[in-house]
């Protein structure tokens, strides 16, 4: 017995350590999971946003229920994908990254606010069904989803890959589970910071003596929008530095150009040469996700002409 519980808690601080080094590296896709789900919510009324994030959680751990045996199948069947698949994430997420900083610099202030006219009028349609238009929601935010979890799981894969089975499906489950919670849960409380802030307001209307709750509400009617700019920043920022970093430690020749660069420019040892890492990475995914989007758009925007033809 003695000897088991020894085996279990050896098997539990692997998972841990794990499990943290892999949290740590799927920061990026979480920040731009939590502004791309977010943003999914956009249009739905008030009293359908909590009930519609429940439906996407669902929907993301259904997603999580068949990533997770499919990835620990490939890493016991064919390990040798495990780096391809690491660095194709990594490089889906340069990207991902790079096609939205293009998106907002090709399209001004008023060209993106003229893109939304479509939603808009929907809503503002009656003879559109208000349920039909929130499924629709649902479904493409659980499609968006499973994309970003199998990056997810791809970089956990990539941490966990050299551990023993028991070990690479503990540290599997304990993210899956850990960032569908942390995500949905933080989703739920960011869309609806402006509608406690609107309830603050209104509870100043009724008790003008009650100040300090207006002045807080107007505080977080204010801070919401420019919350959503700065989380989406972050997670595109976040997206360079987690995809960049992929590919300079999965590619033995671009890890060597790092070193052969930094050593070169005499970068001191510490803190400074751990920041010009996370910066050489970081200009590599920019450069990397500029040569995806050339690649890949014009075979993307040739296919969707053809499937529409």
């Amino acid at each position: 017995m003695l000897a088991l519980l020894d085996d279990i808690a050896a098997l539990m601080d692997d998972v841990s350590v794990l499990t943290k080094v892999a949290a740590r590296k799927a920061a990026g896709v979480l920040g731009d999971d939590l502004a791309v789900n977010a943003e999914k919510v956009t249009g739905v009324p008030a009293d359908r946003e909590l009930p519609v994030v429940y439906a996407v959680f669902k929907g993301s751990l259904l997603n999580k229920c068949m990533l997770v045996p499919g990835a620990l199948l490939i890493s016991a069947v064919a390990p040798w994908l495990l780096t391809t698949l690491l660095i194709a994430g990594g490089v889906f997420l340069c990207y991902e990254g790079f096609e939205k900083v293009w998106h907002s610099l090709r399209h001004s202030r008023e060209e993106k606010i003229e893109a939304v006219q479509p939603l808009k009028a929907q809503l503002e349609d009656p003879a559109i069904d208000p349920v039909q238009l929130e499924q629709q929601k649902i479904k493409g935010a659980i499609r968006t989803d499973f994309i970003l979890s199998a990056e997810i799981i791809v970089i956990t894969l990539g941490v966990a890959g050299d551990a023993t089975l028991a070990v690479r499906a503990a540290v599997l489950t304990v993210i899956a589970l850990a960032m569908t919670v942390g995500v949905y849960g933080l989703v739920a409380g960011i869309v609806k910071i402006d509608d406690l802030g609107l309830n603050l307001v209104k509870q100043e209307l009724d008790d003008p003596n009650d100040r300090f709750q207006g002045a807080l509400g107007r505080f977080l009617l204010a801070v919401a929008p420019r919350f959503m700019r700065l989380l989406t920043f972050v997670g595109t920022l976040a997206m360079f530095l987690v995809g960049g970093g992929i590919v300079v430690h999965g590619v033995h020749l671009v890890y060597e150009w790092s070193e052969m660069l930094l050593h070169a420019l005499r970068v001191p040892n510490g803190w400074v040469y751990s920041l010009a890492e996370q910066v050489y990475a970081g200009l590599l995914g920019v450069l990397i996700g500029a040569i995806a989007v050339v690649l890949f758009n014009p075979l993307r925007s040739l296919f969707n002409k053809s499937g529409a033809h």
